[in-house]
């Protein structure tokens, strides 16, 4: 009941909120919008052909993009490119704000400078846009029977499409930042997860409607689920403060209230998941758009697949390193500790200046180690218990490992997996529940506003007299 009251009043507060509203609807029209372009296609295309096309390429790169188009790029249609190019020049413009002076000097300029590296990551995206569009184009040209109307007529249109289409997803993200609730890019990808949760709906109905164990299993995934996102939601909700004080703090009598810097466990967020998985993806991709079939092309295909052993210690070990690599890039001890001696703001028992820094590196460290081994946890189970482990592939014990578990009917699940596809990825769930909690932590601080600014808008609170002045003038 109290859970119903709370839902009760948090609508009730969201209908009285014309400005909250009202981004809400926006943001929902524009996502309707996003969802309707999928439904679009680029003319010219064997839709039945592409299909075949498709399945032929499970495993690669194809998966990881096709996971930020929200399925637009199965099918081609005008958003196939999805948010890919905006967040591979986001990605870049960040590196490059480390070693390019003059970028790191607009970072520091505040409101204007962000408004300058934005247009730069505008360009750089219609850039990429117009690149990987021509490959595409190129290589979809190069299949046989998938378009069925003259190349030199194809390839001006599906690149002029396609580009387009990336700049109207970019425009739609943008435009929900601004005028609607959350982060729009990150929404855009949440709605191409969420698009596919019938999908998942049907799939668990089948496998409880078949046998008893069938269902088993459905009950026990959808458990192992449910612990998997408290999990995310709890790590990435969780931080660890390092007191600060200052010292023109102390010279002020009276009780002053504590200072802290927070540190999240998962600083890197998503990103190095999407690293590992597009590196470890780009070598396979490779070899079946050239079609090659050396002996070469098909031991790399052999140990470059889910399950694989190699491929799941690489993977793992890619999270890991890429987990450490961002971190040192978005967040500089260094500078940290310069800011905090500049505004004579100190960490207690420490010596400001290196001392700090080094200080900072360690405590970041420890952090980075946890929460990459914790995105490497929740990527591996999900695909775990998708596709389980080929241990056959291990040299020596490999095959009598394999045996072992194979013939136990509770481990079994070890190696053959439930046979549940994509769905369940790590990154899927990571990216859903990352928003989540972004998008609910904005909509809440934006009702808290508005609470404020009946009470109060104008820094202070309002007297009574100047409530009631209101109120007759209201009338």
């Amino acid at each position: 009941m109290k859970k119903i009251e709370e839902l009760r009043h948090l609508v009730s507060s969201i209908l009285a909120s014309r400005d909250v509203s009202n981004r809400i609807l926006f943001t929902l029209l524009i996502l309707f919008l996003y969802r309707l372009g999928s439904h679009v296609r680029v003319p010219g295309i064997d839709q039945e052909r592409l299909r075949l096309l498709w399945e032929s390429l499970q495993g690669s790169l194809v998966g990881v993009l096709d996971l930020f188009s929200g399925g637009n790029l199965k099918v081609i249609s005008i958003f196939a490119l999805g948010i890919t190019p905006y967040i591979t020049a986001s990605i870049v413009i960040q590196l490059l704000t480390v070693a390019i002076v003059q970028l790191k000097k607009l970072q520091e300029e505040g409101e204007s400078g962000r408004r300058k590296i934005n247009q730069y990551t505008r360009y750089l995206t219609i850039v990429l846009s117009i690149f990987q569009s021509t490959a595409i184009t190129f290589w979809i040209s190069s299949q046989p029977g998938l378009v069925n109307i003259s190349s030199s007529i194809f390839l001006p249109i599906s690149v002029v499409t396609l580009t387009t289409g990336t700049a109207i997803v970019m425009w739609m993200g943008e435009q929900i930042s601004e005028r609607g609730l959350g982060n729009g890019i990150s929404l855009l990808i949440f709605a191409g997860i969420v698009v596919r949760l019938p999908s998942i709906f049907f799939q668990f109905t089948e496998k409880l409607g078949s046998d008893p164990v069938s269902a088993l299993e459905a009950l026990a995934i959808a458990v192992v689920l449910i612990l998997i996102v408290a999990l995310i939601v709890f790590v990435e909700k969780a931080y660890r403060p390092i007191q600060i004080e200052y010292t023109r703090r102390k010279e002020i009598r009276g009780d002053i209230p504590k200072s802290y810097l927070p540190m999240k466990i998962n600083m890197s967020g998503v990103i190095p998941v999407i690293f590992a998985s597009s590196l470890l993806a780009f070598p396979l991709t490779i070899t079946q758009f050239l079609g090659g079939d050396s002996q070469f092309s098909e031991w790399l295909t052999s140990i470059l697949r889910s399950g694989h052993p190699v491929y799941e210690l690489v993977f793992i070990g890619c999270i890991i390193f890429f987990s450490f690599f961002y971190v040192s890039v978005i967040f500089d001890v260094q500078d940290v500790s310069n800011n905090l001696r500049k505004f004579g703001g100190y960490v207690p028992g420490i010596r400001p200046g290196r001392s700090t820094a080094e200080y900072l590196d360690s405590i970041v460290t420890r952090l980075t180690l946890v929460g990459s081994v914790y995105l490497a946890f929740v990527c591996f189970l999900p695909q775990l218990i998708s596709s389980g482990i080929d241990l056959a592939e291990i040299p020596v014990i490999g095959d009598w490992l394999y045996a072992s578990i194979s013939s136990n009917p509770t481990l079994s699940w070890i190696v053959k997996g439930f046979g549940y596809t994509f769905y369940f990825g790590g990154t899927s769930l990571l990216i859903a529940v990352g928003v989540s909690i972004d998008t609910a932590q904005q909509l809440e601080s934006r009702l808290i506003t508005r609470k404020y600014e009946m009470y109060g808008g104008s820094g202070k609170l309002r007297g009574r007299r100047q409530m009631r002045e209101e109120s007759h003038a209201r009338r």
